[in-house]
């Protein structure tokens, strides 16, 4: 944990906004600059830490140590979540080289922390530091790094007037349950299966089943449905091979039709709060389902492979999700089968997206990097931010930049589409913090078609890659092969997800009167409502 800190039915579409495009596009360099917190973790903060100045000291003996370095003490300290001094000293002591780290070869006693926290530093700058830890274990616990600790799911107010200002457990989790309640109803009817009129099982029990499916890890349709028989206080509950054929009956369309108009639903119950606007920024990404070996015949055409080279294939759903200062919603999912180019994914995820939010700027990885898919978001008079492969020519001006240690440097480019027609971009190199290499694979290329700054906003991409850790942690086990099922599963799986990051700022705007992006309600507690409000808890 050292590490990670020290090396820190339809609606309108919206009107698009008016291009930004900016003017002046000369080629710019920039010299090092150095930065301890990453700019993710910096630009959650609020007030900025590199804002931030501590308070005159009020007492009169002078201290040898930089506010810097005190800053990271106590933020170290704030990550293991201890309540007393001594506790982080004793760790330093058994550390020495975090003291290197830290700033100083020599560490602070006891009694000059005791004073620094309690004399020195206002109420901002511990506030501050509290919510950097919490958002350190957020973001690490979200991409799998080991913690010292779970992330608080609070911030405790240190102001001595206001006692009543944090956000207990107690009353996180009343509220939660009753939002979840409301949520539930708000997504549920969105879907539907082809059944007869005499059905005898109520298809929210194939709803209540998909849900349990998800609250048990590796839980199989099978078995899952003979213990949520046991468990449901529902008189009749699906058997696991009708839960399974009454999904395959399904067509793609239609799972796809029904989630968007399940996340539409949400959306507009969230637009109800002044937390929530309809605009942000959105990733696009592709990811796998779990692979699985054997005879593919009858799904050659829906099968790509994996991206590690193995025997193993699997399937591919690629989907948009809000991210950035946005509640991350996954808008939208769909298979990706082959011969399905980047830019007809691009364009039918984007054409969802702008049915339901106000896109203002496009995050994609580098295999998105087609100059046609980039053409295609300018055309919509979007932003683009996508990291791009290196070819001969980045390689060789990134081995100038190296040669003549330049941090930055931008320049403008036309790529080709064809026919005497170009598409302007931007190349922005950077070289990368605390790089392993000496040539050339110490900087990364972007290109953006907005100012050179916007490359920045990258780094809310992050965010997709939890978000897909999440979403698998929601999806029901399988062996079976079945194109629609698996996908239904996973789209479910993205509906939980979504219901989940909905119901945190519900309750954050209940309790709080405001949404501050680290949650407050763990997905656990979600599902183990939604669990009890199907009949099963």
């Amino acid at each position: 944990m050292a590490d990670l800190f020290f090396h820190t039915p339809l609606r309108p579409k919206f009107t698009r906004r008016p291009h930004r495009r900016h003017q002046n596009r000369r080629s710019r360099m920039v010299r090092p600059r150095g930065s301890r917190l990453s700019r993710d973790v910096r630009s959650s903060l609020s007030p900025r830490i590199h804002r931030l100045r501590p308070a005159r000291p009020r007492y009169s003996v002078s201290t040898q140590y930089p506010m810097a370095q005190l800053f990271r003490a106590f933020l170290l300290k704030a990550l293991h979540g201890w309540s007393h001094e001594t506790a982080l000293v004793e760790y330093l002591q058994q550390r020495p080289s975090l003291g290197e780290q830290l700033g100083s070869e020599t560490l602070p006693d006891q009694s000059t922390l005791w004073r620094t926290w309690n004399q020195r530093f206002t109420t901002e700058v511990q506030e501050t530091i509290q919510k950097a830890a919490q958002t350190i274990l957020v973001k690490a616990e979200m991409a799998g790094v080991d913690v010292p600790r779970s992330p608080p799911r609070t911030i405790n107010r240190l102001d001595e007037n206001d006692e009543d200002t944090a956000l207990n457990d107690q009353e996180v989790l009343s509220k939660t349950d009753k939002v979840v309640e409301e949520i539930q109803r708000v997504a549920y009817p969105s879907f539907s299966l082809h059944r007869g009129e005499s059905r005898e099982i109520h298809t929210n029990s194939f709803w209540d089943l998909q849900t349990y499916l998800g609250l048990r890890e590796n839980l199989a349709a099978n078995e899952g449905a003979r213990s949520f028989t046991l468990e449901s206080d529902r008189e009749r509950t699906p058997l696991g091979h009708t839960h399974r054929s009454s999904l395959r009956e399904l067509s793609i369309g239609e799972v796809r039709g029904m989630y968007r108009e399940a996340v539409g639903r949400l959306i507009d119950r969230l637009a109800e709060t002044n937390e929530f606007y309809r605009a942000g920024t959105v990733a696009i990404d592709i990811t796998e389902d779990d692979p699985f070996t054997g005879d593919r015949a009858g799904h050659e055409s829906e099968i790509i492979g994996t991206k590690e080279k193995t025997d193993e294939y699997a399937y591919q759903w690629a989907t948009v999700q809000l991210v950035g200062n946005a509640v991350p919603l996954v808008l939208d999912a769909r298979p990706v089968r082959k011969g399905d180019t980047r830019l007809e994914i691009v364009r039918d995820l984007l054409d969802s997206a702008e049915e339901m939010v106000m896109v203002d700027d496009v995050l994609m990885d580098r295999e998105f990097d087609s100059q046609h898919v980039l053409e295609e978001i300018s055309s919509r008079r979007l932003q683009y931010v996508v990291p791009k492969r290196m070819r001969t020519s980045e390689k060789e001006t990134a081995r100038q930049l190296c040669e003549h240690d330049i941090d930055r440097q931008s320049v403008d480019r036309g790529l080709h589409l064809g026919d005497d027609e170009w598409h302007e971009t931007t190349l922005v190199y950077r070289r990368k913090e605390n790089s392993e290499h000496t040539d050339y694979r110490q900087y990364s290329v972007f290109m953006t078609n907005y100012e050179t700054e916007a490359i920045g906003k990258y780094g809310s991409r992050w965010e997709i890659e939890s978000g897909y850790k999440s979403i698998k942690r929601f999806m029901a086990a399988t062996t079976s092969k079945n194109f629609v099922l698996r996908f239904f599963y996973f789209a479910f799986a993205c509906l939980l997800y979504s219901i989940w990051r909905s119901v945190d700022l519900l309750v954050q705007v209940e309790l709080a009167g405001e949404y501050d992006r680290p949650p407050v309600v763990t997905a656990n507690s979600v599902l183990t409502l939604l669990k009890k409000q199907t009949g099963i808890g």
